[in-house]
């Protein structure tokens, strides 16, 4: 299992864009599956990009089209690109694994969007 490190993360305004990484201490390639989330005060943790080892990638539809996810392997490195950001896009933003990281959760990256 691996450690995750998430960075990237800062203050825009609505429109702008930011590349968050998720660096990993050890090989991602195990991993079917690596994904992002969103977390907000006061609301669960929100799924909001995945990107298996297949090349698929799912996003949920508030980001469709304007966040794009992408894994090196290579790297053990996990990108999300995210582009025409809006208010409703702040949040702290992690990645996670699947099959579930038994080393936990990074420490997240905080990306606040000013309208």
């Amino acid at each position: 299992q691996v450690q995750l490190m998430e960075s990237g993360g800062g203050l825009v305004q609505a429109g702008g864009s930011l590349r968050l990484s998720c660096v990993a201490s050890g090989s991602i390639s195990r991993f079917v599956r690596m994904d992002w989330y969103r977390q907000v005060p006061g609301r669960q943790r929100e799924l909001v990009a995945s990107a298996t080892s297949d090349g698929s990638t799912n996003y949920d539809a508030s980001v469709k089209g304007r966040f794009t996810i992408s894994r090196d392997n290579a790297k053990n490195t996990v990108y999300l690109q995210l582009n025409s950001l809006k208010p409703e896009d702040t949040g702290l933003y992690y990645c996670y694994t699947f099959p579930p990281n038994t080393m936990g959760w990074g420490q997240g990256t905080q990306v606040t969007v000013s309208s």
